[in-house]
């Protein structure tokens, strides 16, 4: 097929969208190890989940069997003032590489949101408005997650309490305006506003705070206050879930021009968009009807899957949720001040981490200034400011294109351009002012926190 043949951008219409997520979990042959009680250390049960979650979202974290579970029509319509989003070949790219490799990207920033975070965040709002709830709290790291939900509750009438990771709050304060201009409270993590937020200050003082500490808060308010739920944008089942429309459509794109990936490359923070990104290529991959080279991207100042421990961990910093199993760095670590703050987790989806573990895919971590200058490069050649969180996969996509320069192999790369760059400048800033460092933990320093692991046998 020659070039000319495929566009620019492919574009789906709307019949063409997903009717349905995919749940990718069915065609796991090992599930990912259940939610655990962090006193009993049993699988938790629905009714132990519900005062937490909505009871249409639990359903949908602990089913394991459905491969397709029907997108309510509300939230297709929501979907459509967005959706499809384009999957983009990236020819100029090619071109100053000066790669046999055919690079294409899906873009998931052409929403006010700025990222794939609202396929998510509408899906929860859905479910807590149609359950009758009052409002919903959740964490934030660089604010993508928390604009999304705050848009959803605005168009649902829901309140939404927000805390966002303190560094983040600090260095992105437009973010935290749009969050506002939605109706949503926006409160710096950790605070003096819970009980957890007080006893992680008093422990780590001085703290830029995590999204295991943002997390710990949210719960704690969530659980105290009658009417309200917490809500996750990433980790959890059920946003892998909602997020497979990212997959879906990027297949449906690909598969109208004949073409199939060599290589899908998706940053990893808790793995939403990966998992969303690589749903339906996984489920083929598990099925045995084709194969794919899957690379995750993380940060080497949190690096979850290549420096982790897979194990048991509480998903927060307060040690008040579930036990996941999970690659780890331990809940009581707390990352450097890096500029991509959603992907400052200290572990991954247990969906990923299992399928990692199994060999189905590999993961790579890159240094901050690494990253921007591939952002930077990106952003001059593309057009597209990208948010440092996409950058990491730019990154690696850049690189294996450049390898497909060298052995003269004509590889098909596929990246998830998770969102836009425009809250993140005051990182633009530091990086052309050259005052932006590389911090990478110590191997002593992931001990320590991998060595405060909850003890299940």
């Amino acid at each position: 097929m020659s070039k000319t043949e495929v566009p620019y951008k492919i574009y789906l219409t709307e019949d063409e969208m997903p009717k349905a997520w995919y749940n990718l979990r069915a065609d796991m042959k090992v599930k990912p190890a259940p939610l655990m009680h962090p006193g009993t250390h049993k699988a938790l049960t629905a009714e132990e989940l519900t005062p937490i979650f909505c009871e249409e979202l639990v359903a949908q974290e602990l089913d394991e069997t459905t491969p397709f579970i029907e997108i309510p029509e509300e939230i297709r319509g929501f979907y459509k003032m967005y959706r499809p989003s384009p999957l983009v070949r990236a020819y100029c790219l090619e071109q100053k590489l000066q790669t046999p490799a055919k690079i294409y990207y899906k873009f998931e920033g052409n929403n006010t949101s700025g990222s794939h975070k609202l396929n998510s965040a509408i899906a929860q709002a859905y479910y807590a408005k149609k359950q009758g709830l009052k409002g919903v709290t959740t964490e934030t790291g660089a604010g993508q997650w928390g604009t999304a939900l705050s848009m959803a509750c605005a168009y649902f009438g829901l309140d939404c309490k927000v805390y966002m990771v303190k560094v983040s709050y600090e260095q992105k304060p437009f973010r935290r305006e749009v969050m506002r201009t939605y109706g949503a409270s926006v409160v710096p993590s950790p605070s003096e506003t819970t009980e957890v937020g007080k006893k992680i200050l008093a422990e780590h003082p001085g703290t830029t705070g995590s999204l295991g500490c943002a997390i710990s808060e949210a719960v704690e308010v969530a659980t105290k206050n009658p009417g309200y739920r917490y809500v996750l944008g990433s980790v959890l089942n059920q946003v892998l879930l909602h997020q497979s429309v990212i997959g879906l459509e990027t297949k449906t794109a690909l598969d109208k021009y004949g073409i199939k990936p060599d290589i899908i490359i998706g940053c990893a923070g808790g793995g939403s968009n990966l998992g969303g990104l690589i749903a339906p290529f996984m489920g083929e991959k598990l099925r045995g009807e084709a194969d794919y080279r899957i690379i995750a991207v993380e940060p080497a100042s949190c690096p979850s899957f290549t420096r982790g421990t897979f194990a048991y961990d509480f998903c927060d910093t307060g040690m008040i949720c579930p036990l996941a199993k999970m690659y780890t760095l331990g809940s009581s670590f707390i990352p450097s001040a890096n500029h991509a703050g959603g992907l400052r987790f200290h572990g991954m989806s247990t969906t990923l981490s299992q399928l990692y573990h199994d060999g189905y895919m590999e993961a790579t971590s890159v240094e901050q200034t690494s990253v921007f200058e591939a952002a930077e490069q990106f952003a001059r050649i593309e057009g597209i400011l990208p948010a440092p969180e996409s950058a990491h996969a730019i990154r690696v996509a850049i690189d294996e294109a450049l390898k497909c320069k060298e052995t003269g192999e004509e590889k098909t790369i596929v990246f998830g351009l998770t969102g836009t760059g425009y809250f993140d400048l005051v990182a633009y800033q530091k990086y052309n002012d050259k005052e932006m460092s590389d911090y990478i933990p110590t191997d002593e320093e992931i001990a320590a926190s991998v060595a405060k692991l909850p003890k299940v046998e």
